[in-house]
């Protein structure tokens, strides 16, 4: 069906060049012919000559048609929308334009360049509409809140408390899993954000061959389930992407001063580059490490050495919570349990680190 209405389409319009440009060509050559007859006669080469091209462009501009179509279908909504509000605004600017070229007596300005005009401008607004959507929201929002605040404001006498923002998840923080504990327990206010592309990260890691980055991508997608049906907190997905931009942790960025939203990870460089960039963000491992027991050099804990340390003589061990210890002088000691004295704490966003000494050295000095 398809088909027949571009073959039809390409027919009335290789009449209607004909019938409107084939006379005076004809009146060029001198060819004393009735101008009636001219246009009849135009019409039907137009259409002719056209028809037979039809066996060489059909296919290619049903294929076109049909990607456009899938194109336009998978393409979410509000860029749809916003895309085509960018699209009017174009023509009309390049309507505003062609008005003046029409003026112009040189005729390849005045009928030729208002196409590429009106056809630049169009593409230009519906690029713009298109891929800076997710701006125009924001800026929208945060108009209408304003404006909301201030009736409020001048109604109640009182100001208007501001929306917490945003959390925008990383693919770390998801898989990690302990962002569903915090949210379950009330800790994490707000909405939470799931851009696409992050889902597509996950759902790449979970069709790994690899059986680890496996596992871990399906606990990722278990997570999300979790964080969807069972947690008490407001979940949206985000369906836009930034195809210029190829890092995922580059579109976390973008996406976070897009929203005016807050970036939760517990990747250490990410956290850097959001500090970086202005970007607020919210690392779990800090909130771990604040939550951690306080531990106070001098203080005494039993601990079993379990491996060497990188430095000579150096044991480690670990606390149940997973902080590393370094027990300075405790190589010999691999495989016991043993009293050692806290001698200092190095704590960052990465983890906390613990030395110690053994008490046992600390007595025989």
């Amino acid at each position: 069906m398809l088909r027949r209405i571009v073959q039809l389409s390409l027919i009335i319009t290789g009449g209607t060049i004909g019938y409107l440009y084939l006379p005076e060509i004809f009146t060029m050559f001198g060819w004393a012919i009735e101008p009636w007859l001219q246009e009849i006669i135009g019409a039907v080469a137009g259409a002719l000559i056209l028809f037979l091209l039809t066996f060489l462009l059909v296919s290619p501009i049903v294929r076109f048609l049909k990607w456009t179509e899938d194109s336009l279908v998978r393409a979410p909504v509000g860029e749809l929308l916003f895309g085509s509000l960018g699209l009017i605004v174009g023509l009309l600017v390049a309507y505003l334009i062609n008005t003046l070229l029409l003026d112009i007596e040189i005729r390849i300005i005045s009928q030729l360049l208002p196409i590429f005009v009106t056809g630049l401008l169009g593409y230009f607004g519906f690029q713009v509409g298109f891929k800076r959507k997710d701006e125009f929201i924001n800026l929208l929002t945060v108009t209408r809140g304003a404006k909301e605040g201030k009736q409020e404001t001048s109604l109640n006498e009182e100001v208007s408390v501001t929306a917490p923002k945003k959390k925008i998840l990383d693919t770390s923080v998801i898989i990690d899993g302990r962002i569903a504990d915090i949210c379950d327990s009330n800790f994490l206010e707000g909405t939470i954000v799931i851009p696409h592309f992050v889902l597509e990260e996950l759902q790449h890691i979970a069709d790994s061959s690899d059986g680890l980055k496996r596992n871990r991508g399906r606990r990722g997608l278990d997570i999300l389930n979790r964080l969807q049906r069972e947690v008490p907190v407001n979940v949206e997905m985000y369906d836009g992407d930034f195809e210029d931009i190829q890092e995922v942790d580059s579109k976390l960025v973008k996406l976070a001063k897009v929203m005016d939203g807050i970036v939760v990870t517990n990747d250490f460089n990410l956290n850097k580059v959001c500090e970086f960039q202005g970007v607020q963000v919210l690392n779990i491992n800090d909130l771990a490490n604040a939550v951690k027991p306080v531990v106070l050099p001098g203080e005494e804990m039993k601990v079993q050495v379990i491996k060497d340390g990188k430095e000579q003589n150096q044991g480690v061990a670990y606390l149940d919570d997973g902080t590393m210890i370094v027990v300075e002088e405790g190589k010999g000691f691999i495989g016991d349990t043993i009293d050692v004295i806290v001698t200092s704490v190095l704590q960052t966003s990465a983890g906390r680190m613990i030395f110690a000494k053994p008490k046992s050295l600390e007595k025989a000095l």
